[in-house]
């Protein structure tokens, strides 16, 4: 079996949240009559379809350089206010969102996250849905055994339903405003040499908006294109380095930013430097942001969570463990991190707040997690059935996420790349405090409910 290989995925939340990308290679055989494919997670566009390709238009201009122009480019969904709530309503009635899909998304959040996250000790910031659009895109073109596995991962009856699930949420979380951004970009980089699925590409461009650009692999100067791309989709929070392989034939890459802007920002005079109490028992010293506002919370069984709201009616979510537990503890089955989020006695009243401010990046590589979920035959050349996509072999080499955030006084930022190588309230009558003076858990959520990003806060300085 030739090695596999795999891209990189970045998140960041600084003040925005940028959404995550997956990476995924195609390798090229040296038989000239076989060329390998590993799968990338992401969406994207082939040379030559703009007239089976109804959503998409010419290209014109751009921040890349000549070389890099897309060969079509996506009419990405209309823009509106954050504040022009007709609009809004509008696009959800358009867009409808079957319960089988929401519960597929959240089994499959919680799965992974349970996963990845129970198994680090360090700051760690995840996107599930950035690895839910890639894996959703390469089942796009997966057959046999392959797809069952990978439909079964994503918790989807049949392909069609997922790629038209997948286009009506896409629409419903896109977001581009003067007070913030919900963007989720697919790219497909494609070996110049190889004849791809019309079909497939059909596919990735109108339910998943993916650009298309057709490139040789065999140049160095294609991983450069492709580390611009993702840092132009990312608003610059994410600069990966990437390295390709001159076998490689076929890269997706999936970004998502996000940014916006608390409902009620933090007063900045009143930030502090106070004392945060690491796992292993030693403290640090870090600059916490402070408040009091009237507002839902829930404790539960070893924790209590609260969130604060964003302009573009999304949130963050902060999961504190009960002093004496860890987050590892709510994290380490999917059943417990879904109570963390979900569950407990709900109540109302003056939370009290103390967040420390940080900033950080991380990067997961994804195939022994998704191995261990059940997704098997995708990543074994002999086994692999991607002929939705090329009647070229293909298995996937490499799924890597890199992802980054940071939170301030005005808001949250957060993105990530991930790159498959294709290789209400009632009145107040009770009090919390959320004093994140230890280790806690995060989550970034759009309206919806749905979670762009999960994460575990070790230590706000690293």
């Amino acid at each position: 079996m030739k090695e596999k290989k795999i891209f990189d995925a970045v998140t960041n939340v600084p003040d925005e949240l940028v959404e995550e990308a997956k990476n995924t290679k195609l390798r090229k055989s040296y038989n000239p009559k076989t060329k390998w494919i590993v799968l990338a997670a992401c969406l994207a566009l082939i040379l030559g379809l703009s007239s089976v390709l109804p959503k998409l238009v010419n290209k014109q201009g751009g921040a890349l350089s000549d070389s890099n122009e897309a060969l079509l480019d996506v009419v990405f969904p209309n823009a509106y206010a954050f504040d022009d709530y007709d609009t809004w309503r509008e696009t959800r009635e358009n867009n409808p969102i079957d319960e089988a899909f929401i519960k597929a998304i959240n089994d499959f959040t919680y799965k992974t996250a349970s996963q990845i996250l129970s198994e680090q000790n360090d700051n760690t910031n995840y996107s599930p849905l950035s690895l839910y659009y890639a894996m959703a895109l390469a089942a796009s073109g997966a057959k046999g055994e392959t797809a069952d596995e990978l439909l079964a991962l994503l918790g989807m009856p049949d392909q069609a339903s997922l790629s038209e699930q997948c286009g009506n949420l896409y629409r419903r979380l896109y977001i581009d405003n003067n007070i913030g951004k919900l963007q989720i970009n697919n790219s497909l980089w494609m070996d110049n040499e190889i004849v791809w699925k019309d079909d497939f590409i059909r596919n990735a461009a109108e339910n998943f908006y993916a650009y298309s650009f057709s490139e040789d692999f065999s140049d160095a100067k294609t991983a450069q294109l492709m580390a611009e791309w993702v840092s132009e989709k990312t608003n610059g929070t994410l600069k990966p380095e990437i390295k390709i392989d001159p076998e490689q034939i076929l890269s997706i890459i999936n970004t998502i930013y996000f940014y916006d802007q608390w409902i009620n920002e933090f007063d900045k005079s009143k930030t502090e430097e106070d004392v945060f109490y690491l796992s292993d028992e030693s403290t640090i010293s870090c600059d916490f942001m402070n408040s009091i506002s009237f507002t839902g919370f829930s404790k539960g069984n070893g924790f209590t969570r609260s969130s604060l709201g964003l302009k573009n009616r999304g949130s963050m979510v902060f999961i504190l463990p009960d002093e004496g537990r860890s987050p590892q503890e709510l994290l380490s089955t999917p059943e417990k991190l879904k109570e963390a989020f979900d569950g407990g006695e709900e109540g109302y009243g003056e939370v009290t707040w103390q967040i420390p401010k940080f900033n950080f990046g991380t990067s997961l590589e994804l195939i022994d997690i998704l191995q261990q979920l059940g997704v098997n035959a995708a990543f074994k050349e002999e086994d692999a059935d991607f002929s939705g996509i090329t009647d070229n072999v293909a298995f996937i080499s490499k799924i890597r996420q890199e992802t980054h955030i940071a939170i301030d006084e005005k808001g949250v930022e957060a993105s990530s790349y991930t790159q498959i190588d294709y290789c209400g309230a009632g009145m107040p009558g009770d009090k919390a405090d959320m004093i994140l003076n230890r280790p806690f858990i995060f989550g970034i959520a759009a309206y919806d409910g749905t979670l762009l990003f999960i994460g575990v806060c070790e230590n706000p300085v690293n």
